[in-house]
């Protein structure tokens, strides 16, 4: 059973591949993900990795790990602090905020941060249902 403070942490990252088979999949093309010479003439100096793609790690650990097969993401509250790379080590950092036993529900704190500089590139709050583990 989850409990308020219980956490979760798990280290990844995308390859470009990755990012083009989500930008066929999703439609969206946009060269600031894909155009090493486009990008490099923004902000970010080289292709970004999609905000939604980067956040979509928050699905397979919710989903398949913490707490696992069962779980129904109910909603997702998202900031996207700072850009994320290819091949770049992050940490998904999870924990639970909030209990509501009765409903079934929960609550959890949902953060990226790069595993170098541990600064946070995404953050949010995940609200989840499990009806035999919350």
């Amino acid at each position: 059973m989850l409990q308020i403070g219980d956490t979760y942490s798990e280290v990844f990252s995308y390859s470009q591949e990755q990012v083009i088979q989500f930008a066929e999949l999703s439609g969206d093309k946009n060269p600031l993900h894909l155009d090493a010479e486009y990008a490099a003439t923004t902000m970010f100096k080289k292709p970004i990795i999609h905000g939604i793609l980067g956040a979509s790690i928050m699905s397979k650990i919710l989903g398949m790990k913490f707490p696992g097969e069962g779980t129904v993401y109910l909603k997702q509250e998202i900031d996207f602090k700072r850009p994320m790379y290819v091949d770049v080590q992050y940490e998904a950092q999870l924990k639970v905020l909030e209990i509501n036993a009765d409903k079934h529900t929960a609550v959890i704190e949902t953060k990226i941060v790069d595993k170098e500089t541990g600064k946070v590139n995404v953050l949010g709050n995940a609200h989840i249902m499990h009806k035999e583990k919350i």
